[in-house]
């Protein structure tokens, strides 16, 4: 069941959120060839550390997962998808990365993504992760109250399938409020006018996941975490939380 927020638990969202995006763009900053994926989960825990926030990847055990989540970031690259358990393999230049980070503070969670290359990306990549942020502006612009779960998930799969990639099936956005993960699911492809109605004070944290060879297909690596691309094509991840208002969405997790 989904908590509808008050303006009050909106803002204290808002917060954690703040505390996300900050992970994210001290990760990306120190991301660099020759830099381990193990770095980029230290920099983030000294975010979250400082500001009082506590982890909900790290230690993280759902019921499929054979072990619980070490990090307090998932670092996929390359042919990963999501839930990149991070390593110790340096990054080389060209690499494509995407980064989740979530945080808790003060009783509320926030849940971002991002994806980037080390150094240029190839004319193949940037057009990747391009794709992945547009499909994620399409899916918070159809988040509004009135529409519904279905609007969002064929705003997102709409610009996917147009450019030619695929959907790892059965993985998708979902509600978030006082945990990272709640109701309602919020697929990443779907029929416009079914799910359940938006309404002010709803939260949901909306992630395209994109496969560049254009299948949908996908495999978990023997970490029992990572997903990985069938094909090895590369793979896009981008995500914001976002607040269903009467004024509009609202990002939480932006800078």
């Amino acid at each position: 069941m989904m908590e509808i927020k008050t303006n009050e638990s909106l803002a204290a969202m808002r917060e954690a959120g703040r505390v996300v995006a900050r992970a994210l763009a001290a990760a990306r900053e120190k991301a660099a060839p020759g830099v381990r994926p193990t770095e980029l989960d230290r920099v983030a825990r000294e975010v979250l550390d400082a500001a009082g926030a506590a982890s909900p990847f790290l230690g993280y055990r759902p019921e499929w997962a054979p072990v619980p989540f070490p990090a307090v970031v998932c670092v996929s690259v390359n042919d990963a998808i999501v839930h990149g358990v991070p390593d110790d393999t340096p990054l080389a230049p060209g690499d494509l990365v995407s980064v989740d980070c979530g945080a808790l503070l003060g009783g509320w969670a926030g849940d971002a993504a991002v994806s980037f290359t080390v150094g240029p990306a190839r004319p193949e990549d940037a057009r990747l992760i391009a794709t992945a942020e547009e499909a994620l502006e399409a899916g918070m612009a159809a988040a509004v109250v009135g529409n519904r779960i279905g609007d969002v998930a064929h705003a997102i799969g709409r610009v996917c399938r147009a450019a030619g990639y695929g959907i790892p099936d059965g993985f998708g956005g979902h509600g978030i409020g006082r945990t990272m993960h709640e109701d309602p699911g919020v697929p990443n492809e779907g029929r416009p006018g079914r799910g359940m109605r938006l309404r002010h004070g709803m939260t949901l944290a909306i992630e395209p996941m994109l496969i560049a060879g254009g299948t949908d297909d996908y495999y978990t690596a023997r970490d029992g975490w990572t997903m990985r691309t069938v094909d090895g094509s590369r793979a896009a991840h981008v995500e914001h939380t976002v607040a269903i208002t009467d004024d509009g969405p609202r990002v939480l997790t932006a800078l």
